[in-house]
């Protein structure tokens, strides 16, 4: 049986790569905040009719719109930003659903999904695809990262998520390992 699991690495402000991987996940959030004020509004004024994450990813990649898109590391990370997002609203549509079979279940109507806080972060998300591992346990990411390595123990490495905490952020190396 194959399962998924997380090696975990801590950045402290202290570390000369922390601004820049900060920078990237208020980057992150302006995307989010950006794509999900699009979804609202032709949610609310569209007679309820939803962005999906091709319509948005669409629009986001049009001249002048495109700012926050383009802000990001890699495509691939606003791509998953953007996936984040619908499934954010997903959940939504789901949970509307359930909420006007069982109201007695809720403590009210459920609400859209929400803007992140203006002053903060969110989850970079970055495939293996974009980076390299070396013979010696070093992850070499993109261009964009400046030269921003990481020491690992594994080797199946699907993915690398920079999540935001206070004071530091995780770095959460995903691999897949037979159990």
């Amino acid at each position: 049986m194959i399962t998924t699991r997380v090696e975990k690495h801590n950045i402290k402000p202290s570390h000369p790569y922390y601004t820049m991987l900060d920078e990237f996940c208020f980057k992150s959030k302006n995307l989010y905040n950006f794509a999900n004020y699009q979804i609202r509004q032709t949610f609310t004024k569209g007679n309820g009719t939803f962005l999906s994450y091709y319509d948005m990813d669409r629009l986001l990649k049009t001249e002048g719109m495109d700012y926050d898109y383009r802000s990001m590391p890699t495509a691939q990370s606003s791509q998953h930003c953007l996936r984040l997002l619908e499934n954010n609203w997903k959940v939504f549509f789901v949970t509307i659903k359930d909420w006007t079979k069982n109201k007695d279940k809720y403590s009210g109507k459920p609400k859209l999904p929400s803007y992140l806080d203006k002053t903060g972060r969110n989850v970079v998300v970055l495939p293996m695809r974009n980076s390299t591992l070396r013979s010696d346990g070093t992850i070499r990411f993109p261009k964009t990262f400046n030269g921003f390595t990481l020491k690992t123990k594994v080797t199946n490495i699907q993915q690398v998520r920079f999540v935001p905490r206070k004071g530091y952020i995780k770095v959460e190396v995903v691999y897949r390992v037979e159990v």
